[in-house]
Protein backbone atom coordinates (compact mmCIF):
# COMPACT_ATOMS: atom_id res chain seq x y z
CA UNK A 1 0.00 0.00 0.00
CA UNK A 2 1.88 3.36 -1.41
CA UNK A 3 -0.31 5.24 2.03
CA UNK A 4 -0.89 4.21 5.61
CA UNK A 5 -3.68 6.64 5.59
CA UNK A 6 -5.93 8.18 2.68
CA UNK A 7 -7.80 10.92 3.45
CA UNK A 8 -10.73 11.94 0.98
CA UNK A 9 -12.45 15.48 1.47
CA UNK A 10 -15.59 16.03 -0.29
CA UNK A 11 -15.78 19.28 -2.46
CA UNK A 12 -18.63 18.69 -4.26
CA UNK A 13 -20.57 21.87 -5.56
CA UNK A 14 -24.59 21.69 -5.89
CA UNK A 15 -26.86 24.00 -7.98
CA UNK A 16 -29.94 25.64 -6.27
CA UNK A 17 -28.78 26.00 -3.06
CA UNK A 18 -28.81 23.21 -1.80
CA UNK A 19 -26.48 22.44 0.77
CA UNK A 20 -23.16 21.17 -0.27
CA UNK A 21 -19.56 20.26 1.09
CA UNK A 22 -17.94 22.51 -1.63
CA UNK A 23 -20.31 25.25 -0.64
CA UNK A 24 -19.03 24.75 3.05
CA UNK A 25 -15.39 24.81 2.60
CA UNK A 26 -14.30 22.02 1.32
CA UNK A 27 -11.98 22.76 -0.92
CA UNK A 28 -10.01 25.21 2.24
CA UNK A 29 -10.17 21.75 4.17
CA UNK A 30 -8.33 20.00 1.28
CA UNK A 31 -5.63 23.23 1.40
CA UNK A 32 -5.55 22.76 5.33
CA UNK A 33 -4.82 19.32 5.52
CA UNK A 34 -2.42 18.99 2.34
CA UNK A 35 -0.66 22.10 4.16
CA UNK A 36 -0.43 20.56 7.64
CA UNK A 37 0.63 17.06 6.35
CA UNK A 38 3.26 18.29 4.58
CA UNK A 39 4.36 20.83 7.20
CA UNK A 40 4.96 18.11 9.75
CA UNK A 41 6.48 15.69 6.75
CA UNK A 42 3.76 13.14 6.92
CA UNK A 43 2.69 13.88 2.92
CA UNK A 44 4.77 10.61 2.18
CA UNK A 45 2.91 8.38 4.14
CA UNK A 46 -0.86 10.13 4.39
CA UNK A 47 -2.62 11.55 1.31
CA UNK A 48 -5.27 14.14 1.32
CA UNK A 49 -7.44 15.41 -1.28
CA UNK A 50 -10.35 16.47 -2.68
CA UNK A 51 -13.13 13.51 -3.08
CA UNK A 52 -16.80 14.21 -5.45
CA UNK A 53 -19.73 13.31 -3.27
CA UNK A 54 -19.79 11.28 -0.15
CA UNK A 55 -23.45 11.23 0.21
CA UNK A 56 -23.58 12.81 3.19
CA UNK A 57 -24.45 16.43 2.50
CA UNK A 58 -27.03 17.62 5.24
CA UNK A 59 -24.31 16.55 7.70
CA UNK A 60 -21.46 18.37 5.75
CA UNK A 61 -18.66 19.18 5.46
CA UNK A 62 -17.63 15.45 5.21
CA UNK A 63 -14.72 13.17 4.29
CA UNK A 64 -13.76 10.02 5.09
CA UNK A 65 -10.50 8.41 6.07
CA UNK A 66 -9.11 5.24 5.08
CA UNK A 67 -8.06 1.80 5.36
CA UNK A 68 -10.19 2.43 8.40
CA UNK A 69 -13.48 4.13 6.31
CA UNK A 70 -14.16 6.42 9.48
CA UNK A 71 -16.68 9.10 8.17
CA UNK A 72 -16.28 12.87 9.77
CA UNK A 73 -19.06 15.60 9.13
CA UNK A 74 -19.30 18.97 10.57
CA UNK A 75 -15.36 19.68 10.10
CA UNK A 76 -14.30 23.00 10.26
CA UNK A 77 -10.90 24.24 9.23
CA UNK A 78 -10.18 24.37 13.46
CA UNK A 79 -10.53 19.94 12.99
CA UNK A 80 -7.90 19.80 11.32
CA UNK A 81 -5.27 19.35 13.12
CA UNK A 82 -7.29 17.50 15.90
CA UNK A 83 -7.65 14.84 13.01
CA UNK A 84 -4.27 14.78 12.01
CA UNK A 85 -2.98 14.32 15.46
CA UNK A 86 -5.40 12.20 16.99
CA UNK A 87 -6.82 9.99 14.06
CA UNK A 88 -4.17 10.21 11.59
CA UNK A 89 -1.06 9.97 13.62
CA UNK A 90 -2.30 8.06 16.78
CA UNK A 91 -4.70 6.09 15.48
CA UNK A 92 -7.86 7.21 17.27
CA UNK A 93 -11.03 8.17 16.24
CA UNK A 94 -12.24 12.18 16.83
CA UNK A 95 -15.66 10.67 18.61
CA UNK A 96 -17.56 14.01 18.46
CA UNK A 97 -16.79 14.36 15.01
CA UNK A 98 -17.55 10.49 13.53
CA UNK A 99 -20.63 9.59 11.74
CA UNK A 100 -22.38 6.60 12.33
CA UNK A 101 -24.18 4.42 10.25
Amino acid sequence: MKYQKHVFICTNQKDGGKKCCGAEHGAALVDAFKTSLKEKGLNVEIRAQKAGCLDVCGLGPALVVYPEGVFYGGVQLSDVEEIIETHLVNDQVVERLKLDF
